[in-house]
C-alpha cells in the first residue's frame, strides 16, 4: 500500500491540471487533507472506500451503514490497511445526519439505494459538506431541482460519480472530440444493456431487494447516465449546448414475468408482482443545436453488455462494442480503420498519467479508480470538478421524463433547464491546461 501512495502523491504533483467548466458557487479552496465520510457500504461504496485508502491525502474518518456488521467489516479493513479506524454510524436510516454533524468532515459519499440520494445529498450540503452521489442522482425532476437549488444556495460541491466518463475509451474519445476529429458533432448513442436478472434472486440484501421494485412500478429509460454522460460530455452538454427535449418508447415487459416463472416457485413473491418496465427503452433527445441522442436502457433481455458509446460528426465516427472508428483523411470511409493509431495519438492524458495505476487497482476496468483519484486531486489543487450539478440534474432527469413521455404515447416532453440559461455561456469541459 505504501508504494501505490507514494506512486499517487508523485503523479499528484506533476504539475497538470485539466481545464475544467466553473461551478457556480463551489467552493475552490484546496485541501490538503480531504476528510472523508461514507454513507452505504455496499457492493459501490465498499469499493469506494478500498480506493480512498489507496490515495494520498485521504483520510476516511467515518463509515455509515444500516447493517452494522456490514459497517464494522469494513471499519476493520480499513484499520488493517494502516488507516486509522473510523468512527461507526449504523442507528437506522437516518444515523448519517448525525455523522453530518461533525465539523471533521469534508466531503461524503453516498452509495446508498436511489431513493436516498438526493435526501441525503442535500442534506450533506447543507451541513457544509461536499456531495458526491452514485448514479443516478435523482429519480424525480423535484429531486432534481432539489439538488441544483441545494448547491447554489451552500456553494458546496455536488458530483454525481458516473464512473463511465472516466473509461479509457470515453476519456480518449473526449479528446478526439475536442480536437475535432469528428468535425461538427451531430449524433451520438448511449445504453446501458445489462443482463441482470440474477438480482431478482437478492431477497434480503443486495441490489436486487430495491432495484427490482422499480420494474414494478415505473416503465421507462430507469438507468440512463452511464450511456449518456459521456456522449452528453462529448456534446458540450450544460456548458454551450443543453438537451431541449425527449420521446421515449418502451418494448413489452415479458423477460421478467418469465425468470420470475422459471426460478420461483409459483407463490413466491417474485410471481406474485406485476412487472411493467418494458425490456428495452429506446429514448432519443434533442439538443438546443438540434443534435439528436439516442440513449437505451434493457438490464432483462440474455444479450452481451453494451454502453454503444456512438459518437458521429461531420469528419468520422467512433463507436464502441466493439471498439470501432472511421476519420475522413484517414483511409476509406466505407471500411472501419485500425484502432491502434488513433489510441497512440489521442490517449487522454489523464489515462495517460494514471492508467497503469488504475489498471492494477481494477474497478470496471480502472474507471472507478481514476474517477475516485480525479475527485481526490481536484479538491487537493482547488480546482472545480469534472462533473458538476447541473450535470447531475440534467443527465438524472432523463429517466422521469421518459416515464412521462411512454406513458403518453411517446409525446415529446420539455426537458428543463436546470442552468436557468447559463449553459450559453459556460466553457466545454477541457483536456489540458
Amino acid at each position: 500500500m505504501s508504494n501505490r501512495r507514494q506512486f499517487l502523491k508523485t503523479i499528484g504533483g506533476a504539475g497538470a491540471s485539466l481545464a475544467l467548466a466553473r461551478v457556480p458557487r463551489a467552493a475552490s479552496i484546496s485541501m490538503d487533507t480531504v476528510r472523508t465520510g461514507l454513507i452505504g457500504l455496499g457492493a459501490r461504496g465498499g469499493f469506494h472506500l478500498r480506493q480512498l485508502l489507496l490515495l494520498e491525502g485521504v483520510e476516511v474518518k467515518a463509515l455509515c451503514d444500516i447493517h452494522e456488521p456490514t459497517m464494522r467489516e469494513h471499519m476493520d479493513y480499513a484499520e488493517a490497511q494502516g488507516a486509522p479506524r473510523p468512527d461507526g454510524y449504523a442507528r437506522g436510516e437516518y444515523d448519517y445526519r448525525r455523522m453530518l454533524e461533525r465539523d471533521d468532515l469534508d466531503i461524503v459519499l453516498i452509495a446508498t439505494p436511489w431513493r436516498w440520494h438526493t435526501r441525503m445529498a442535500v442534506d450533506a450540503m447543507q451541513a457544509g459538506k461536499h456531495a458526491f452521489i452514485e448514479v443516478p442522482a435523482a429519480v424525480t425532476i423535484d429531486e432534481c431541482w432539489e439538488l441544483v437549488e441545494a448547491q447554489e444556495s451552500t456553494g458546496r460541491h455536488c458530483m454525481m460519480m458516473e464512473n463511465v466518463c472516466y473509461g479509457r475509451e470515453e476519456l480518449m474519445v473526449l479528446n478526439m472530440c475536442r480536437q475535432g476529429v469528428f468535425g461538427e458533432l451531430t449524433h451520438g448513442e448511449g445504453s446501458y444493456i445489462h443482463d441482470l436478472r440474477e438480482q431478482m434472486k437478492d431477497m434480503e440484501r443486495g441490489t436486487g431487494v430495491w432495484r427490482t421494485p422499480h420494474h414494478t412500478k415505473r416503465n421507462g429509460n430507469l438507468y440512463p447516465t452511464h450511456g449518456l454522460g459521456p456522449i452528453a460530455q462529448y456534446m458540450s452538454i450544460n456548458r454551450g449546448d443543453r438537451f431541449d427535449f425527449l420521446t421515449s418508447m418502451s418494448s413489452p415487459a415479458l423477460g421478467r414475468d418469465l425468470y420470475a416463472k422459471e426460478n420461483f416457485p409459483p407463490e413466491h413473491s417474485r410471481n406474485q408482482a406485476r412487472y411493467i418496465a418494458g425490456d428495452m427503452n429506446t429514448t432519443l433527445i434533442q439538443t438546443a443545436k438540434g443534435r439528436s441522442i439516442m440513449v437505451q436502457w434493457d438490464t432483462t433481455t440474455p444479450r452481451p453488455y453494451s454502453r454503444l458509446n456512438l459518437i458521429q460528426g461531420t469528419r468520422g465516427m467512433f463507436g464502441g462494442y466493439p471498439n470501432r472508428v472511421v476519420i475522413e483523411g484517414r483511409g476509406e470511409t466505407h471500411e472501419w480503420q485500425d484502432l491502434e493509431p488513433i489510441r497512440r495519438e489521442f490517449e487522454h492524458p489523464l489515462w495517460k498519467r494514471v492508467g497503469e495505476e488504475a489498471t492494477r487497482a481494477g474497478g470496471h476496468g480502472g474507471m472507478d479508480f481514476v474517477m475516485v483519484w480525479r475527485m481526490v486531486y481536484c479538491l487537493r489543487n482547488g480546482l472545480p470538478l469534472d462533473q458538476d450539478v447541473y450535470d447531475a440534474a440534467a443527465w438524472s432527469a432523463v429517466a422521469p421524463l421518459s416515464e412521462v413521455s411512454v406513458n403518453n404515447r411517446s409525446r415529446p416532453v420539455d426537458v428543463p433547464d436546470f442552468t436557468r440559461g447559463k449553459w450559453k455561456a459556460r466553457e466545454p469541459l477541457g483536456i489540458v491546461s
